[in-house]
């Protein structure tokens, strides 16, 4: 199902403005359509129009109409800007789907915005007190509805179809919403490595059962101590054909998208815009960059995750792991100074521009990495996404482990106001109106 995201900051507002008297209310909202392969993978909503009691000319407990003019209005802006629009109203009574009455609306809002905003897709948005629901304007076709923050809130339960006898545990831990909602997402793993190899291999026990998979490299002999569900037979086969195959293994009715190749090309990272959610297993800056910033633009969340054993004098001197969520509301990579600019800039280079940049010298050098210290990492981050997703208990969105102490520490980065990638004066809710920092070649 295509989706409609917004903050959850304006969900929640939305919901409380629309529902606060008894009489049907209005707005309208202002977002980008985002369409893969022919088809509407969201819409991101970035502004909003509140109503007053002088833009309807009728408002009752059961009807409301807004005047022809703020209609005009609002058109000619988004049509300026290349806009959708998602056109919102309340149902304050007990009624949780679009009435008959706003089945011939739509037929005259499509009508009018047809002959002004031709090829543009927009919205209707019904609130009620127990439901969010979004449908594409005039074809009845349905919209997931996503508030994207710290917590994601949901438009609606998923429809219940999980097996409760194999997931008992589970469920007797978040509920049975929570099993299908899980069942219902739709993950993006970039980097099938150490930490994302285990991140899959939790996902797929955990019930989700849609991927998609990103990652450019081939199985070498030297990934095999650390690779799960990888073997020596795998050798020279891509990563995301082993991950995928083992996917499969634990799960049959898994529904897997295999791309090798590297979010540092903006065509690759935003095949994650038809995802619910995204995990950053690289251990490359750049492509860290580029997803931190596509958190925000597109209103994905991503987990961004890293581990680092460093080694002096033939011994461990530090072990340090962090996870940490980005979506809105929460401060980014930027924000916290997680993010070298020089090594962003030589990881986005070319090929060709690399051998010809006399300040790049060699190449990096290979890493420690130890499977243990890489699942206590991926497993703080599939905690991490079960507290945002289905309401585990845990409000620690930047968790940092020190491996020589054992000890978790929870922290919080403020977002900077006017900061490029998550603030609202940055990138924030964008969309495609702005490019991603990412190569086009």
């Amino acid at each position: 199902m295509s989706r409609l995201t917004l903050t959850s900051e304006l969900l929640a507002k939305l919901r409380t403005e629309l529902l606060k008297s008894g009489d049907e209310a209005c707005a309208i909202m202002f977002g980008r359509s985002i369409v893969k392969n022919g088809r509407l993978a969201r819409i991101v909503v970035r502004d909003i129009q509140w109503t007053t009691s002088h833009d309807y000319l009728e408002r009752t407990k059961v009807a409301a109409r807004l005047r022809p003019e703020l209609v005009a209005t609002v058109t000619q802006r988004a049509r300026k800007r290349g806009d959708s629009l998602v056109f919102v109203h309340s149902h304050p009574f007990a009624m949780n789907q679009f009435s008959p009455v706003d089945d011939a609306g739509e037929n005259v809002l499509v009508e009018f915005l047809d002959r002004r905003m031709s090829g543009v897709v927009h919205a209707a948005m019904l609130i009620t007190p127990q439901v969010t629901l979004a449908r594409i304007l005039g074809s009845g076709e349905p919209l997931h509805v996503i508030g994207v923050g710290s917590q994601l809130l949901w438009g609606m339960e998923a429809p219940t179809e999980a097996d409760e006898a194999f997931f008992d545990r589970q469920v007797r831990a978040f509920g049975a919403a929570g099993q299908d909602r899980l069942r219902e997402m739709r993950i993006g793993i970039v980097g099938l490595g150490g930490t994302g190899s285990i991140i899959l291999e939790q996902l797929a026990h955990l019930g989700i059962r849609r991927f998609l998979l990103i990652d450019p490299d081939v199985v070498e002999r030297t990934n095999l101590n650390r690779l799960v569900g990888a073997t020596e037979s795998d050798i020279g086969k891509s990563k995301v054909q082993v991950a995928a195959a083992y996917a499969t293994r634990i799960n049959p009715s898994a529904d897997i998208e295999i791309r090798r190749g590297s979010v540092l090309l903006a065509r690759e990272a935003e095949e994650l815009v038809a995802t619910d959610f995204v995990f950053c297993c690289t251990d490359s800056q750049g492509s860290r960059a580029v997803l931190n910033q596509f958190a925000y633009q597109y209103l994905v969340p991503v987990i961004d995750m890293g581990v680092a054993i460093v080694v002096a004098e033939g011994a461990i001197s530090h072990i340090a792991g962090r996870t940490q969520m980005l979506a809105p509301g929460l401060g980014c990579l930027v924000c916290g100074d997680f993010l070298n600019p020089e090594a962003v800039r030589v990881d986005l280079l070319t090929d060709f521009e690399r051998a010809a940049d006399p300040y790049v010298v060699g190449i990096h050098e290979a890493a420690p990495a130890v499977v243990s210290l890489n699942a206590t990492v991926a497993s703080m981050a599939v905690t991490m996404f079960l507290a945002a997703t289905v309401g585990v208990p845990s409000q620690a969105r930047l968790l940092n482990y020190n491996g020589l102490t054992g000890a978790t520490r929870p922290a919080a980065i403020s977002p900077h106001p006017t900061c490029i990638a998550c603030s609202y004066s940055g990138s924030l809710a964008r969309a495609n109106e702005y490019p991603l920092p990412a190569r086009l070649s």
